[in-house]
C-alpha cells in the first residue's frame, strides 16, 4: 500500500512537471511582441497623446521589420533548399513544404499591408478610434491587436452578423 502511494505521488509529480514544461515551451513561441512593454498612461493623460502615438508607432514598425526579416529568410531558404529530387515522394514533400511556407508568407504580406495602412493612419492622427462608432478603441485592445480599426463591441457585432449571413 505504501509503495502504491509513492508510485502515485511520483506519477503526479511527473505529470505536473510535464505540464509546466509544456506551458514553458509555449511561452517561447515566436511572437511579434516578445520584448513588449505595455504602455502605462500617466495620470490625466489624454487618449492618443504623443507618447501613446510614439509607443504604437514603434510597436508597428518593429512588427513590420520582423515580418520583413521572415520574408527574407523564406526567400533564402527556398533558394538554398530547392532541389530536384529523383524520388517523387521527396519532391512532393518539398513542394508541400514550400506551398505551406508561401501561404504563410502571403498572409504575412497582407498583414504588412495592413500595418502600413495603420502607420499611415497614425501619421494622419486618425489612429485609435473606432471606424464604426467613433469611440476610443482602448490602449489594451490596440496593444493586443495594433491594426484594430473597431472597438470590441462593434467588432463583436460584425462577427455575429457575419456568422448569421454565412451560417
Amino acid at each position: 500500500m505504501a509503495t502504491q502511494k509513492k508510485a502515485t505521488s511520483a506519477k503526479a509529480k511527473t505529470t505536473k512537471s510535464t505540464k509546466s514544461n509544456a506551458r514553458g515551451s509555449s511561452a517561447n513561441v515566436a511572437s511579434p511582441f516578445r520584448n513588449f512593454t505595455p504602455y502605462q498612461p500617466k495620470k490625466k493623460e489624454i487618449y492618443m497623446s504623443e507618447g501613446q502615438l510614439d509607443h504604437f508607432r514603434a510597436l508597428l514598425k518593429n512588427w513590420r521589420h520582423e515580418l520583413m526579416e521572415e520574408v527574407d529568410r523564406t526567400v533564402h531558404h527556398m533558394q538554398d533548399e530547392a532541389a530536384n529530387f529523383p524520388d517523387p515522394a521527396d519532391r512532393a514533400t518539398q513542394e508541400e513544404e514550400f506551398s505551406i511556407e508561401l501561404r504563410t508568407r502571403d498572409r504575412e504580406r497582407k498583414l504588412i499591408r495592413k500595418i502600413d495602412q495603420t502607420i499611415e493612419r497614425l501619421e494622419q492622427e486618425d489612429y485609435g478610434y473606432c471606424d464604426t462608432c467613433g469611440i476610443e478603441i482602448g490602449l489594451r485592445r490596440l496593444e493586443a491587436r495594433p491594426t484594430a480599426t473597431q472597438c470590441v463591441d462593434c467588432k463583436s457585432l460584425d462577427e455575429i452578423k457575419e456568422r448569421q449571413i454565412l451560417g
